[in-house]
């Protein structure tokens, strides 16, 4: 299966509810690199990459969040991998 990499950014009440941790387990599990970090206007940004349908999987679960996210918006976009090794929490 092909290995893709998404980029993007996730919108609403996304900051100070666990979003970030919540979203290196379910890359983590989805066996996912890349990263999670929060944004100063409010939104958190996202970059993972692997195999096409847990890029995928990740992405759909970045529509809903934790349970106390209230997401608003996700705008994703491929971008060429990146070789990361792993996935992890970026301050």
């Amino acid at each position: 299966m092909a290995r893709i990499c998404l980029h993007g950014y996730v919108s609403g009440l996304v900051q100070g509810v666990y979003f970030r941790q919540s979203t290196v387990e379910q890359a983590e599990q989805l066996q996912l690199s890349g990263w999670v970090r929060n944004l100063d206007d409010g939104r958190v940004e996202v970059l993972a990459e692997g195999e096409e349908a847990a890029v995928h999987t990740l992405a759909a679960w970045l529509e809903r969040g934790p349970s106390g996210a209230q997401v608003s918006a996700v705008e994703l976009q491929g971008q060429p991998l990146q070789g990361i090794a792993g996935f992890v929490l970026r301050r």
